[in-house]
């Protein structure tokens, strides 16, 4: 018993000292994620003004290709493709898609993004509401969303055709519990026009 409450102490120390070895991991997310936010966010302005493409950190896989607005919410960057890393930091540009702003060659813009962080609000896009995208020449495009649906990733494609419309895609349910189910939730909006002027 005695031995006991001299190990006490210790055992005490070692539980706080695991919390906060918790907790501080926990906090060097968030400041990895805003920092990957910023990085990318600069990656985009730098691109738009030189118009090279620049990746947001030296050893990035993709590079921002897009800037998307939705209905009340911050503009978000679009990466380069949808590998998992990239939609760890952002929705992405579905290759083989539409490029924003390519109206030489149209086809519907596919940006696909999780359902639980970019895409979290994607449910309450009504019909009607504007969605603007920006191109890789700093031009602002006006889609209007023109409905929703869900589909069954292994029995439905995309629909995906040559006119210049903007589908945004993400899992469903959005309050699964369990990630990777074969549904998703598809928003469509219906290309509108460009404005140079577009204040966001």
């Amino acid at each position: 018993m005695i031995r006991a409450v001299k190990l006490a102490p210790w055992f005490s120390a070692l539980l706080i000292t695991a919390g906060l070895w918790q907790l501080g991991g926990g906090a060097w997310l968030l400041l990895k994620a805003e920092l990957a936010q910023y990085l990318i966010s600069d990656a985009w302005q730098r691109q738009i003004a030189s118009g090279e493409s620049h990746k947001p950190w030296p050893w990035a896989d993709t590079v921002p290709v897009a800037q998307l607005k939705l209905a009340g919410e911050k503009p978000l960057a679009v990466l380069q493709g949808t590998s998992g890393q990239a939609l760890a930091f952002g929705p992405g540009l579905m290759t083989g898609s539409g490029e924003p702003g390519n109206l030489a060659e149209p086809r519907t813009t596919v940006i696909a993004a999780h359902r639980d962080t970019h895409f979290s609000s994607l449910g309450e896009l009504q019909p009607g509401a504007d969605v603007h995208l920006q191109d890789r020449g700093g031009r602002w495009h006006v889609y209007r969303v023109r409905g929703a649906k869900v589909v069954n990733s292994e029995t439905e494609r995309l629909p995906v055709t040559d006119a210049p419309g903007l589908l945004l895609v993400t899992c469903y349910p959005f309050d699964a519990v369990t990630a990777g189910g074969p549904l998703r939730y598809l928003v469509y909006a219906d290309y509108v026009g460009a404005n140079e002027l577009v204040e966001l």
